[in-house]
């Protein structure tokens, strides 16, 4: 059975076969389109069948994982965690080297967040990977929940609408890609900075701010930046 370091529940299963129904991504991409025009955009016709694979995604017999490897040896899991009364996808990260896995962001009634600035869901999304998600979009897509940016750059949108136009069956890719990076994750968009070298954000809710009671320790959240953020990434962040 696959196990995560430090997480508990399950059963944990592979969830890699879920991400070639185009269903699968406003499914997954659901806490981000809070408005009925944004689920009617996202959904159209296909509502029913879309709850159906949610559920089946939730039931507690199979906890569905989504693994995406990092060029580091970093690997971050996305788990749905099928728990009764407290279901949820967990955003994890880990290394072989650490005792256990640390948690990046939480989407949930009780969110924690946000775990990623836009330059860092970028360079995440397109870093190679020969195993797990491998695909760019895939990727972009699978953890844009974790987005929490009060900072976006002009071309945000169009990086996502190819996103949306590459995997689900959504008409207009364009419309919901917008309302996607308006909404962006639970949490409000935070403001991102460099300090001491160091990727950290405001957010109140977020792991990776220091100044939250309930942050990463430093050495983590010093790891974590610079493993998320590739080359372009710090560019466009110390530019800013």
């Amino acid at each position: 059975m696959l196990k995560i370091p430090g997480y508990e529940g399950g059963p944990l299963v592979r969830g890699t076969a879920y991400l070639d129904d185009p269903l699968f991504w406003p499914v997954h991409l659901g806490s981000c389109l809070r408005d009925e025009d944004a689920q009617r955009a996202a959904f159209g016709a296909d509502w029913d069948a879309a709850m159906e694979l949610y559920h089946v995604l939730s039931a507690e017999r199979e906890w569905p994982v989504f693994s995406v490897p990092l060029s580091s040896g970093h690997t971050i899991h996305v788990v749905y965690r099928n728990l009764e009364g407290d279901r949820g996808v967990d955003y994890l990260i880990h290394h072989p080297a650490w005792p256990a896995a640390e948690t990046l962001a939480v989407d949930d009634g009780h969110f924690m967040g946000p775990g990623m600035a836009w330059p860092e869901l970028l360079s995440t999304a397109r870093q190679p990977a020969t195993e797990g998600v491998d695909d760019p979009d895939a990727r972009l897509l699978l953890l844009f929940p974790t987005l929490g940016d009060a900072r976006l750059p002009d071309d945000a949108a169009a990086a996502l609408t190819t996103a949306l136009t590459a995997l689900t069956v959504i008409e207009e890719t364009a419309d919901v890609a917008s309302m996607l990076l308006e909404n962006q994750g639970q949490w409000s968009p935070a403001h991102w900075r460099l300090a001491d070298g160091i990727c950290v954000n405001d957010g109140g809710h977020s792991y990776r701010n220091p100044g939250n009671p309930f942050a990463l320790p430093e050495d983590r959240l010093s790891e974590i930046s610079r493993v998320l953020n590739g080359p372009e990434a710090t560019a466009q962040r110390t530019s800013g």
